[in-house]
């Protein structure tokens, strides 16, 4: 029976039915070798397929392939904010593991807004992702927690795959920083240098990460004695570490503190340079500490002393994890910190004063 060539699409992008003559085999062998199932097809023919579709500049119709597989070969990133160090390096780590996996990566910002971070995930789950996952502080409170999870289980009883890349809820698994700890080993760090009061300048005090670092430094500095003597919080970011430094220079508060630790090292970055402005001078004048130890905490003067976290190791194994469907996804794993002290938190002098 002579095979009749299928048409062109009119679009004039070649279809799969145009791959399948083109390489001479059926509609069903083109698919299977184009959308990787797992019916096995001969070396032959495969070759053959492979090269009707590069010779064709054929591209797969990832819509298509999701419906026909259920989900297709992407993972979802939902970070906070695209120019904060903090997640771009949680991003590098998540796309190197998706490329390893075979899967592209999109990202959703939610701008540290629960009802944005909520639209995100329901407009994703309509992709059909292979996995979503999560990263940002959680918020203590959140109103739309609740449908958060709705989303996300009905996802995983889809057959997908979601994971928190900050703190988990609902018994869904996470990879973390372990600020707690972290924070903890910090305030020790400071305190051993001689520091006893601290004015903390942070994000807004809802979100988890916050409180779990303002916590353990309180912890680490009651150690030797010190304590957390001011709090002034304001966006988790560089202009909100530099508003929040200039309301304690302005009142005059900075006066009694010896040391500011900044929320983050973005935070820090700003803080530093509200200080300048005013004449006080960072490491010098007062010591300053940040958190995450992004890539610029060590490049800034002084060097920034901070709390480091294999932030590019934590989205990698979180993908890693996410896109492996022999694992359980319900572990909430901490990645432990290191503490890295560099010039502005000097080991504190005879003549400083609280």
């Amino acid at each position: 029976m002579r095979r009749t060539r299928p048409r062109a699409s009119s679009s004039g992008n070649p279809t799969l039915a145009d791959v399948a003559a083109r390489a001479g085999v059926s509609l069903a062998t083109a698919s299977r070798v184009l959308n990787d199932s797992t019916r096995k097809v001969g070396p032959e023919h495969r070759e053959r397929v492979v090269r009707a579709a590069r010779e064709l500049n054929y591209r797969t119709d990832l819509s298509a392939q999701a419906i026909a597989r259920g989900s297709a070969p992407v993972l979802a990133l939902l970070v906070s904010s695209i120019d904060d160090p903090y997640f771009s390096a949680i991003a590098e780590g998540v796309a190197e593991s998706a490329h390893a996996h075979g899967v592209i990566v999109t990202i959703a910002i939610t701008a540290r807004d629960s009802e944005r971070e909520l639209t995100s995930v329901r407009t994703i789950r309509g992709q059909r992702p292979r996995a979503i996952l999560i990263s940002g502080s959680r918020i203590s409170g959140n109103p739309h927690t609740g449908e958060l999870l709705e989303e996300l289980r009905a996802f995983t009883a889809g057959g997908g795959r979601t994971l928190f890349l900050s703190q988990s809820v609902g018994g869904l698994g996470a990879v973390r920083p372990a600020n707690s700890t972290g924070a903890q080993d910090l305030g020790i760090a400071v305190s051993r240098l001689g520091y006893r009061r601290a004015a903390v300048v942070t994000g807004a005090a809802h979100l988890e990460s916050v409180a779990e670092r303002t916590e353990g430094l309180r912890r680490g500095l009651a150690t030797g004695g010190g304590k957390i003597a001011l709090v002034e919080g304001d966006s988790f970011d560089r202009s909100g570490g530099y508003r929040a430094t200039r309301r304690l220079i302005e009142s005059g508060r900075i006066e009694e503190v010896d040391v500011l630790c900044a929320g983050n090292d973005f935070m820090a970055v700003g803080a530093m340079t509200a200080l300048r402005d005013s004449g006080i001078q960072p490491g010098r004048d007062v010591a300053i500490t940040g958190f995450n130890d992004i890539e610029t905490a060590a490049d800034v003067t002084p060097q920034l002393t901070t709390v480091r976290f294999p932030l590019a190791e934590i989205g990698r194994r979180g993908a890693d994890l996410a896109l492996d469907p022999s694992t359980p996804l319900t572990e909430d794993i901490c990645v432990p910190g290191e503490v890295i002290l560099r010039a502005s938190c000097p080991p504190r002098t005879p003549h400083r004063t609280a």
